[in-house]
């Protein structure tokens, strides 16, 4: 029987918070231009939409969900229908249920930061927290809420400026959100390069790319990754074998 490992967090210090920040920035800043040109599109359609940047503060802060947020926009102008937004909600970001899955482990042990960190969970919070090998003597658990606040705080303050500066900003930010693909595409490679067993990374292939020609590009997601879940929980005694 395998002796269970139980990771304690060693007690925070100034030092080990300010590496950790640095370690966070460092991650994130490839989303840094991708996020606050996004924000900025967000900010100035929701002022196009006659909200103020209040309004675009407490939604960007408070949803904080990517497209999401978009939706939002259509239902506050909309009549009141709760189960509606919900169902809607459910669709567009229910594949977050799965990133939580993933992350159960990994933030089982972060005290009272759990509540934000789950929270925070984006796709892009996900990709970094998740497959980053983290130095010994830096703090995960640091390094974990810098990486999740840094990127809401790029989100927020792009959004708020998009909606303060609307009248005055003008730019082309076309083919600007292929920053956040790339950042998937090299996450990707590296847990590719880092894994022994390649199965799951074939069933990770395949299984999107039936859900694709099956449901269509709008609505594969939640489909593929349903059939992820069962494949490898089936494969899981096989897999673990062979490692």
């Amino acid at each position: 029987m395998k002796e269970r490992i139980v990771y304690m967090e060693p007690k925070p210090t100034k030092n080990t918070i300010i590496s950790a920040f640095r370690y966070g920035f460092l991650k994130t800043t490839p989303l840094l231009l991708g996020f606050l040109f996004l924000g900025l599109s967000y900010g100035i359609y929701m002022n196009s939409m006659g909200f103020s940047w209040g309004y675009t503060l407490a939604l960007s802060a408070l949803i904080y969900a990517g497209s999401m947020e978009f939706v939002t926009v259509a239902m506050l102008l909309s009549p009141f229908d709760p189960v509606g937004a919900f169902l809607i909600t459910l669709m567009v970001n229910g594949r977050h249920i799965f990133y939580g899955i993933s992350m159960l482990t990994i933030y089982r042990h972060m005290g009272w930061l759990t509540p934000y960190l789950i929270f925070g969970m984006t796709d892009e919070s996900f990709s970094i927290n998740y497959t980053s090998q983290i130095p010994a003597e830096i703090s995960k658990k640091w390094c974990y809420f810098f990486v999740t606040l840094l990127n809401q705080l790029y989100w927020v303050v792009g959004s708020v400026i998009g909606n303060l500066f609307a009248s005055v900003l003008s730019f082309n930010a076309k083919g600007l959100e292929f920053v956040l693909t790339a950042l998937f595409i090299v996450l990707a490679l590296e847990q590719y390069k880092m894994q022994r067993n390649l199965i799951s990374s074939g069933i990770g292939l395949v299984i999107p790319g039936v859900a694709l020609i099956v449901f269509g590009s709008e609505h594969f997601m939640i489909p593929a990754m349903i059939g992820i879940v069962v494949i490898l929980s089936l494969l899981r005694r096989t897999m673990e074998g062979e490692q």
